[in-house]
């Protein structure tokens, strides 16, 4: 129908409009396509699944091996609302889901699963072959940009030859969080959502980094050097204490890396409450602390305290540059103060990193505005997937896998609106 904003607009239909060439609004298109439902899916991007080739540029971690109790835990406060998904499209699923496009997987010794080739790009070739086999149509370089006024199912679409517009029976959104906007995740869709009055719990840093207040001269020597083994120890807003063991690195600004992505959350949320928020580095994680006692009160003769530490507990380079960051000098010099830090170093973290350049972002469309099958009750017809939902998980497969299963989930509700309209 041609618009009054433009008289040459472009018109056309489809059953269920996708917008979002994600995991999930690929997962739901297929889902669809198989019962026999016209898709066309729209992705402002010039090619599909950009954030998804990205994130398997260092190995495509595609779930994990973990059991379903432990697994499901990952999700934190969203666990009950992720539960109905994974049991429809559960990690194990997902694999054999994986093995129907001719692709093979294998468990790493962290539990974590991947392609054996280690690549997203085949499988996502694979995947949009069978898509296209289907019927489903794409539509590249097609920006959203809301709703005809006074009707809900008429899409408007900025493209190269102008503005179009297009008629669905449902909808499908599967537009992302707020990370890595220049693949296609920029949060724009929060306002046009909001104005119609969905629920949307604010967008925040996920499996981030933080800023910490680095002297110039151990940023200018340090930044980039990984710091392991090494633990951290948290006690989030609620009194909860945390423990993880693993890796992370330094940055010119802060600290980034697997092991501060896994307690990015309750990181973030005490900084949010209180300003900032103290970590504890356990320098030496293979040491109990009588022990690191022992070895830090051994006298030590006419060596230097350096020479001391490296030769009875290995502290050298960046872990006792740490040392000397995070300690007033008669700190280091005191044997009781000195052991305690080797094991609970003090380190101020002062706030995530932009939003932009993190990982993946947390809050979104809130579960409670959205029925079991993922509609918006303020839209009738309208339904949410992947990660513009409010919920977060860590690194280590548990992202894809929630994104994959909600897609499904929105397909499977979006079927049912059709059939009952």
């Amino acid at each position: 129908m041609p618009s009054s904003l433009n008289p040459s607009l472009d018109s056309t239909s489809t059953d269920v409009a996708i917008i979002g060439g994600g995991p999930a609004g690929l997962m739901a298109a297929e889902v669809l396509a198989a019962q026999g439902v016209s898709v066309t899916l729209y992705d402002a991007m010039p090619s599909v699944g950009r954030k998804f080739l990205m994130a398997g540029k260092g190995g495509m971690n595609l779930t994990h091996a973990e059991p379903e109790p432990a697994f499901l835990g990952r999700y934190s406060t969203r666990a009950a609302q992720i539960a109905p998904m994974l049991a429809g499209f559960g990690p194990q699923a997902l694999r054999e889901w994986v093995h129907g496009l001719g692709i093979d997987t294998f468990v790493g010794s962290s539990g974590r699963v991947f392609p054996t080739d280690m690549k997203a790009a085949p499988m996502l070739r694979a995947w949009l072959h069978r898509l296209r086999e289907s019927g489903v149509q794409f539509h590249m370089r097609h920006r959203w940009l809301g709703w005809e006024d006074g009707a809900p199912h008429t899409l408007r679409f900025a493209t190269p030859t102008g503005e179009v517009s297009v008629q669905a029976r449902a909808v499908v959104l599967a537009l992302g969080g707020a990370s890595w906007a220049r693949l296609g995740s920029d949060g724009a869709w929060v306002p046009r959502l909001a104005e119609r009055g969905v629920d949307i719990a604010p967008l925040r840093p996920a499996n981030c980094g933080f800023d910490v207040a680095w002297s110039e001269g151990f940023a200018s020597c340090f930044a980039g050097t990984p710091v392991k083994p090494v633990a951290i120890g948290l006690t989030d807003r609620d009194g909860h204490s945390h423990y993880r063991q693993g890796e992370f690195v330094i940055s010119a600004n802060g600290i980034e890396g697997s092991l501060v992505y896994a307690l990015s959350a309750p990181v973030r949320d005490r900084i949010e409450a209180e300003g900032s928020a103290v970590i504890h580095l356990d320098l030496l994680p293979s040491h109990n602390a009588e022990q690191v006692s022992t070895e830090v009160n051994h006298p030590r003769g006419a060596r230097s305290l350096s020479s001391h530490l490296q030769s009875r507990l290995g502290i050298t380079g960046i872990k006792a540059g740490l040392l000397r960051e995070c300690l007033p000098k008669d700190a280091m010099y005191d044997p009781g103060t000195l052991a305690i830090s080797l094991k609970a170093l003090p380190l101020r973290l002062l706030r995530a990193r932009p939003i932009d350049e993190v990982i993946s972002s947390a809050g979104g469309v809130r579960f409670e505005a959205m029925d079991e099958g993922q509609m918006l009750r303020a839209m009738p017809g309208v339904f949410c997937a992947g990660e513009m939902l409010d919920w977060e998980a860590p690194t280590g497969g548990y992202l894809l896998t929630a994104c994959f299963a909600s897609g499904r989930t929105a397909a499977l509700g979006a079927a049912a609106y059709l059939q009952q309209a």
